[in-house]
């Protein structure tokens, strides 16, 4: 969706994403499903934090050594996080893999410094509950449309094992984060035992083919998926407990 103004905290960001899928002549359907990115939502909800303000402490500093990061940055990482699980001394100025208070685990807890228009000298936080923040989008377009589209928060993040980004889903509205095979049978008839589709994360995947970088389109609207609306609809269902984790 082309048209999204400059995104400043305090905005409803559902009212934005109304007002300007109404002037670009389209009117919402039943079934309707908006990827928002989590940049925009970010921003919303004033998740700015200054780099002036943050005063590192021993731990900090001592992985700032070792990684080459500003201290002030890994900092605001540790506060985001609940567990550092690798520090890579890399180009341009090092790798740290954490796991988040939600629970995902990637580079630098997700904050991020792209992207930011006037806000320079300020890291860009995830939400703090990216399933209420897309609900909060669902909501305020309800309230107006009448229409409850389906909704999911999405974030680029890295992936083990595999070279390049993708867009993931990080919070729900509505969207189910799973379609669930087990006990169904597949195109020849074998009943499948462990198949779980991970529906949000797809939707999330597809939409960043068109959310590039340089686009200014932080909001894609999809239509014609097939998908049944869930009051179970959270991405914290996606994070494994520690105990299945297999490579710790």
């Amino acid at each position: 969706m082309d048209g999204i103004p400059e995104v400043l905290p305090g905005d409803d960001l559902g009212e934005l994403i109304q007002r300007t899928f109404l002037k670009c002549g389209h009117v919402w359907e039943d079934g309707d499903v908006i990827a928002v990115a989590q940049k925009v939502v970010s921003k919303s909800e004033g998740r700015f934090r200054r780099l002036a303000d943050i005063v590192p402490d021993a731990r900090a500093l001592e992985i700032s050594t070792r990684c080459g990061k500003d201290p002030r940055k890994v900092q605001a990482i540790l506060d985001e996080s609940v567990d550092v699980v690798r520090i890579v001394a890399a180009p341009p100025d090092g790798i740290i893999i954490a796991r988040h208070k939600h629970g995902w685990v990637c580079a630098n807890a997700g904050i991020d410094e792209s992207n930011l228009g006037d806000h320079e000298g300020e890291l860009l936080l995830l939400p703090v509950d990216p399933d209420a923040s897309a609900t909060a989008i669902a909501d305020s377009i309800e309230r107006v449309a009448g229409i409850r589209p389906g909704v999911v928060v999405t974030d680029t993040f890295g992936r083990p094992w595999r070279k390049g980004l993708v867009n993931i889903a990080i919070g729900s509205d509505g969207i189910d984060p799973f379609v669930d095979w087990v006990g169904k049978a597949d195109a020849y008839g074998r009943l499948l035992s462990v198949t779980q589709q991970a529906f949000a994360d797809e939707v999330a995947a597809s939409s960043g083919l068109l959310m590039v970088k340089d686009g200014n389109c932080p909001v894609i609207v999809f239509r014609g998926l097939q998908w049944t609306r869930s009051a179970n609809a959270s991405c914290r269902r996606y994070v494994r407990a520690l105990s299945e984790d297999l490579f710790q």
